[in-house]
C-alpha cells in the first residue's frame, strides 16, 4: 500500500485547465501541466482494497493499485510495465475514458475517487519521455497472415497483440490517415493526433503494416480478404449514425457530428486552410448531451461560433450519485467538461427536456432556426408539453444522438450471405462466439462492430480478446496475455 494514511491526509486534485479565453484561440490540449509531487499526492490516496473494484469497472482489468503504488514510490519504470501489461495504449485512455474505474473506486463510496485516469496518463507520457516505449518485434515468425479491417482503438489493439505473436499483419484503412475515431472524431483539443503519430511508429517498426485509402468491401471483396489472408477481424466500429427525421432535415446547414468534427480536425492536419463546414459567425445548435455533442461545442467555438446552444431530449443529470445508481455501477452525472466550461463562459446554453419538431429553413433553402419543445421524462415517453414550443435560431446544426450499428455495406452483406442465418445479432450488430469470430469461419470481430457503441476501453479490451481467439485459432494455442472472455458484458 502506497500510503497507508494517504486517503486521509491527501484530497482529489486535478491538473488545471487553461484559461478559456486562451485556449479556445487555439487547438491544443486543455490542461495544464502537473507536478510530480502532487501526483504522488494522488496516488497515495490509493487504498489498495482487499478486493480493487476498480479492476471490476475497467473492461481491461488494469492493475490500478499496483502501478498506484509505484507512482508514488517514484518508480516509474516498472509501473509503465505494468500498465502496459494490460493496455495498449493508455496515452489514448488516460485522456479520453470517462473512467468507470474511478467510479468503483472504493474510496468514492463516501469520499472523491482517487485520480486513476491522471495518473494513467502521467505514466505514459513519462514512459515515451524517458523513451522506454520501444518496439516489441516478435523473436519467432509464424508466417500466418491476418487482415484487420478498421483502425481505431480496436483494430490497433488486435493488430498490435498479433504481431507480436508473430503473425504479418495488415491493418486496413478506408480514411486517408490511420486511427478511425481517434484521428477523424476526436478533436485535438482532446487528445492531440502526435500521441497517435508515435504510436504508429512503434507498431510499425514491429512489424505492422497499414494500408489506408481501402475501402473493403469495395477496393477489396470479402472473398478475396479471406482468400489473401489466414484470418480477418473485423474492428470498423458502430457508424451508422442516429437521425433526426423532422420536417426541414434536408436543409442545408443540418450535419451528423461525424460529418462536421472530421473536417475540423483535416485543418489541423493541414489539409485545408479552413474547415468546409464552419461555424464561424454562425449561431450553432448541438442536437445530443454526450461526449461527441461536447466535441461539437467546442469545436464550434473555436471556429468563432456567433453562439452556441445544446439541446438534450433527456432531463438533467443529477450533480452526484442517485440512489437507483449504487456504487460501484457507473453513474449517468451532469459532467463540465472543458467545452461545457467554454460554452458557459462565451453565454452559450445547454437546454434539457426538450426536443427538436422542426427545422426552419430561408428562401435559399438554408437552415435559419430550429423548433423545440419541453417533453417529459423517459417514463412519460418523453410526451411533448403543450405551450412550451418556441424557436431558437440556427445557423448550423450538428447531431450528435450517437450510432445504432455497423454500416451494413458491401463487406457485411457479403460476409452474411456466406454465413447465412445468425450473422447478425437481435441489435444488428455482428454475431460471434466467446472466441469472438463470427459465423464465417476465420472472421473474427472486436469492438463496437459486435458490441455496438460503447467506450474506448472496451474497445481495447475487445481488441485484445479477439487477438488471442485468432492465435489460438491459427496455431492452436496462445500465449497472449489476455484471456478469452465472454461475449455478455455490460454496456457500460
Amino acid at each position: 500500500m502506497a500510503d497507508p494514511k494517504g486517503f486521509l491526509t491527501h484530497d482529489r486534485e486535478l491538473p488545471a485547465r487553461r484559461p478559456v479565453d486562451v485556449r479556445i484561440s487555439d487547438w491544443r490540449e486543455v490542461y495544464q501541466d502537473f507536478s510530480q509531487e502532487k501526483l504522488t499526492k494522488q496516488a497515495a490516496r490509493c487504498m489498495d482494497c482487499g478486493i480493487p473494484f476498480c479492476h471490476n469497472g475497467c473492461p481491461l482489468g488494469n492493475l490500478i493499485p499496483e502501478w498506484n503504488d509505484l507512482v508514488y514510490r517514484t518508480d516509474w519504470r516498472e509501473a509503465i510495465e505494468r500498465l502496459h501489461a494490460t493496455n495498449n495504449f493508455p496515452e489514448f485512455t488516460g485522456r479520453l475514458c470517462p473512467a468507470p474505474c474511478e467510479a468503483a473506486c472504493v474510496l468514492g463510496i463516501n469520499s472523491d475517487p482517487v485520480a486513476i485516469k491522471r495518473v494513467e496518463v502521467e505514466i505514459i507520457d513519462r514512459a515515451f519521455a524517458e523513451g522506454w516505449v520501444t518496439p516489441q518485434p516478435p523473436a519467432v515468425k509464424t508466417g500466418k497472415k491476418v487482415a484487420v479491417v478498421g483502425s481505431g482503438p480496436a483494430g490497433l489493439a488486435a493488430a498490435q497483440q498479433l504481431t507480436r505473436a508473430g503473425h504479418d499483419v495488415v491493418v486496413f484503412e478506408r480514411a486517408d490517415r490511420i486511427g478511425g475515431l481517434l484521428r477523424y472524431g476526436i478533436p485535438e483539443f482532446k487528445m492531440e493526433k502526435r500521441h497517435i503519430e508515435r504510436r504508429l511508429e512503434q507498431m510499425r517498426a514491429e512489424g505492422t503494416e497499414f494500408r489506408t485509402g481501402v475501402n473493403v468491401g469495395v477496393d477489396i471483396t470479402a472473398a478475396e480478404l479471406r482468400e489473401q489472408f489466414d484470418a480477418v477481424v473485423l474492428s470498423g466500429g458502430a457508424t451508422q449514425w442516429r437521425d433526426l427525421p423532422v420536417a426541414g432535415r434536408e436543409l442545408k446547414g443540418v450535419y451528423q457530428a461525424m460529418e462536421y468534427l472530421p473536417l475540423s480536425n483535416k485543418v489541423q492536419e493541414g489539409d485545408f486552410d479552413k474547415s468546409p463546414v464552419s461555424a464561424e459567425g454562425k449561431h450553432v445548435v448541438v442536437i445530443g448531451g454526450g461526449d461527441t455533442g461536447a466535441d461539437c461545442i467546442g469545436t464550434a467555438i473555436r471556429q468563432g461560433a456567433k453562439s452556441v446552444t445544446q439541446l438534450e431530449i433527456m432531463p438533467q443529470p443529477p450533480a452526484s450519485r442517485p440512489g437507483s445508481q449504487p456504487w460501484p455501477t457507473f453513474p449517468i452525472l451532469f459532467k463540465m467538461e472543458s467545452a461545457h466550461e467554454e460554452l458557459a463562459d462565451g453565454g452559450g446554453e445547454r437546454v434539457y427536456a426538450v426536443s427538436t419538431t422542426e427545422f426552419v429553413g430561408d428562401a435559399d433553402g438554408n437552415v435559419r432556426a430550429l423548433r423545440l419543445v419541453e417533453v417529459g421524462g423517459p417514463q412519460s415517453g418523453f410526451k411533448p408539453i403543450p405551450g412550451t414550443e418556441r424557436e431558437i435560431p440556427a445557423e448550423l446544426v450538428t447531431l450528435s444522438m450517437g450510432f445504432v450499428g455497423p454500416e451494413k455495406g458491401s463487406l457485411l452483406q457479403d460476409l452474411a450471405e456466406v454465413a447465412g442465418d445468425g450473422f447478425y445479432d437481435a441489435r444488428g450488430n455482428v454475431s460471434r462466439d466467446k472466441t469472438y469470430m463470427s459465423k464465417v469461419d476465420g472472421v473474427f470481430v472486436a469492438g463496437d462492430m459486435g458490441r455496438g457503441q460503447s467506450l474506448i476501453v472496451w474497445a481495447i479490451a475487445e481488441g485484445r480478446a479477439a487477438a488471442s481467439g485468432v492465435d489460438r485459432y491459427l496455431t492452436g494455442d496462445t500465449a497472449l496475455p489476455y484471456p478469452i472472455l465472454p461475449t455478455a458484458r455490460p454496456l457500460v
